[in-house]
Parts: structure tokens; sequence; C-alpha cells
């Protein structure tokens, strides 16, 4: 196995549908373009929360794969989520993304964890599975503290130095634990590449990463690439500059009353930079209202991020 090199920025792109609420598959091209374009993109990784993968079925799911595998023409590894309920269910569901072209899989908990919680070893058991049924190279994906499928240290361990286990996609929005297991986890698999997905509040974890994996990345890239580079340097002068130019986006995107708006904002986001025509989206997401979008266009000025359409004009 050859790991993929995600020391960079990964986007988790969003879906992007027609009017009619169908998957628009051009404008996904676009996106999947224009973000694979950026010097310091190292992946795409769709088909998670920011995507809307749970909303689309598995037809779209998979024809998306290739249609993003198609966009990129084998420059950056597209990384699919999989969040098939059950170990087999996921397995069989990673084997169909493998071959329709995915390289990775971003692994999602089983839903029912995150009400009841896991027993121990089975999670271990679904990172295996996957990746003896497909060969996909696999992101460990840890969940947010407040949640019953937030992996204990043993399980990250565990987890950590399985064979087809690449990197670790880290949400523990805890940094007490941040802290404590990130070196741990270094120190069990020194070739265990980081990545950050504290959206709404990125700096403090800039300086322990490889990189970020982030629904951020779908409207920001330029800046937090940049953001990046500063955490690498250790240049904390330079990297609260750029999050301090974010703070707007990352309020009106982020802070809002739950994380699933964030996804109606990532979309309204791109309308404002001229990536997408409108921010259509799928049940059971709603609307923000005309007054939230204001806000976002607002935030988008503030930070002096601008639009893009003339790069993808030219597509």
């Amino acid at each position: 196995m050859h790991p993929m090199d995600l020391r960079g920025l990964s986007p988790a792109p969003v879906t992007a549908f027609t009017r009619d609420g169908e998957v628009d598959y051009a404008a996904n091209a676009r996106i999947a373009k224009w973000l694979a374009s950026m010097d310091g993109v190292k992946s795409l990784v769709i088909l998670g929360h920011a995507g809307e993968g749970t909303f689309l079925t598995e037809e779209e799911r998979l024809k998306l794969i290739r249609t993003y595998v198609e966009a990129v023409n084998g420059e950056i590894p597209i990384i699919a989520g999989i969040t098939g309920e059950g170990t087999k269910v996921a397995a069989e569901e990673a084997k169909k993304c493998k071959a329709a072209g995915a390289t990775g899989a971003l692994v999602y908990p089983n839903h029912g964890w995150l009400r009841f919680g896991f027993q121990k070893g089975a999670p271990q058991d679904r990172y295996n599975a996957i990746w003896q049924e497909s060969g996909l190279q696999c992101i460990l994906f840890q969940y947010p503290d407040v949640t019953k499928a937030s992996y204990d240290l043993d399980t990250q361990l565990a987890i950590a130095t399985q064979e087809g286990v690449v990197a670790t996609k880290n949400g523990v929005r805890n940094m007490k634990r941040w802290y404590v297991e990130i070196p741990e986890l270094k120190k069990a698999n020194p070739n265990l590449q980081i990545l950050s997905c504290h959206d709404e509040w990125l700096l403090p974890t800039m300086f322990d990463v490889d990189g970020l994996l982030v629904g951020y990345g779908n409207i920001a890239p330029e800046l937090l690439i940049d953001l990046i580079k500063a955490g690498k340097a250790q240049d904390y002068p330079e990297a609260r500059k750029i999050f301090e130019r974010l703070l707007p986006v990352t309020r009106a995107v982020y802070h809002r009353g739950s994380h699933m708006e964030g996804t109606v904002a990532l979309k309204l986001g791109l309308v404002h930079r001229g990536v997408l025509d409108h921010a259509t989206i799928r049940e059971p997401l709603k609307s923000l209202g005309e007054k939230a979008e204001a806000e976002i266009f607002a935030a988008f000025d503030a930070a002096g991020i601008g639009r893009v359409g003339q790069l993808l004009a030219a597509e």
C-alpha cells in the first residue's frame, strides 16, 4: 500500500443539486476541478455530512464518486464517507465505493453508537472489515466528546495501528483530551497523519496537525491552506491573523444553532463566491431564511473572500 498524502487541506465538498432536487453532476464536477486545482489541496472527501451523503441513494453516491474521480483526473485521491449501519453493511458499501474509483474511506461510527455507545472491540472490527473487504485506505474518525461514539484512547490506539489506517480526522472538541491523546497516537504510529476537523475554532489545533479535513475547505480553501502553512511553521502571529480574518465567516457558518445548519450555510457561501448558482438542499435540511443569507454574504465581504466565477467560467 502506498499511503495517501493528506498533509495539507482535504476539503469535504457539498453536493450540488439542480433546482428540482436532483444531483447536479456537472456542477459537482466544477467544484471538484476548482478545489483540485489549488496547490495544497491533497484530497476531496465526499459523501459525508457536509455533502449530504446519507441523503443520497446508493446509485447517486456511486455516480458522484465516478464524477469526482473523472473530474480530478487522478491528480488527488477521492475519499468516500462510509456511513453504513452494521459492520457487514459498511464493508459492502466500501467495496462498491472502491469499484467506483474511491481511494480512501472516512469511516463513520455506527449511528446507533451515538445514542447507546459501543462495545469494546466493535470499532476496530469495523475498520478491519472495511479494509479487508475493499482495500480502501481508512481514516479514523474521532467524534465529539459529547457523543457516545467518541472513542476512548485505547480504542483509538488500536485502530490507529491497524493495517490500512493512514490518518485520523479528529473532532473531539475537548482540548484536554486533544493535548493528551494526539501525542499518544503519534507515538503509537509515527506515520499516522493527524487531521483536525474543528471547523468552528481551528486555531488551537493548528500547531499539532499534518492537515485539515473540513467542510470549511469548500468556501475558503485559499485561506485554510495559508493557515495550515502558518501552523506547520509554528508561526502563531500569522496563524492568528488568518484566524481573525476568517472569524466573521466562522461565526456566520458554524456558530449557529445546529452544526447541520452549517451545510446549508456552506452552500450559501458558495453561491456568494460564484461557485454555485443556488443553494438547493435536501430534507431534512431546511432553508436558513433571508436574514441568515444576508448575514453569511456580509461575513464573506467582511473577510474579503471574493468570487471565483472567472475560473469556473473557463471550464
